[in-house]
């Protein structure tokens, strides 16, 4: 439980920060995303994301209704499709950015750099069995939360 109400409060704190540019934290990592691809498929995107395709459409929706994605076809094959950032989706992030990086700055200032660099290198080695029900669920390897 502690593992997801600290997940819930750092959410919440990057929400807030973010903010002033109109976007959640879920709705600037696809922004960021977008922009460094150049554009993604709808599964690219939910790869580089590690979220599932029904999450990343769910997600995207509200960024295309505001106008700061859209889904075209593909240049190399028509028949594919690839979400890409639209002029104000680009200047949306661009407003973003500063926020995000604010955020860091602040977040390393409550927690330390120290602290906040080991954080991050934890999280990001962290595995996940996303079917806890299978072979490899954590009860099964001995692993308890």
């Amino acid at each position: 439980m502690s593992l997801r109400k600290a997940a819930r409060g750092i959410s919440n704190f990057y929400d807030a920060m973010l903010a002033p540019a109109g976007v959640r934290a879920t709705q600037y990592s696809i922004l960021a995303v977008l922009h460094q691809l150049g554009g993604a498929s709808i599964n690219d995107l939910a790869a580089r994301l590690d979220l599932d395709r029904t999450t990343t459409g769910k997600n995207m929706r509200p960024l295309a209704h505001a106008g700061l994605i859209e889904v075209v076809p593909s240049p190399t094959d028509g028949r594919s499709r690839v979400v890409q950032l639209t002029p104000q989706g680009a200047a949306t992030l661009a407003a973003a950015r500063p926020l995000w990086q604010r955020a860091q700055l602040e977040f390393e200032r409550a927690n330390g750099a120290t602290f906040s660099r080991n954080l991050r290198r934890t999280l990001s080695a962290l595995k996940v069995n996303p079917d806890p029900a299978g072979p490899s669920s954590a009860r099964s390897q001995g692993r308890h939360s």
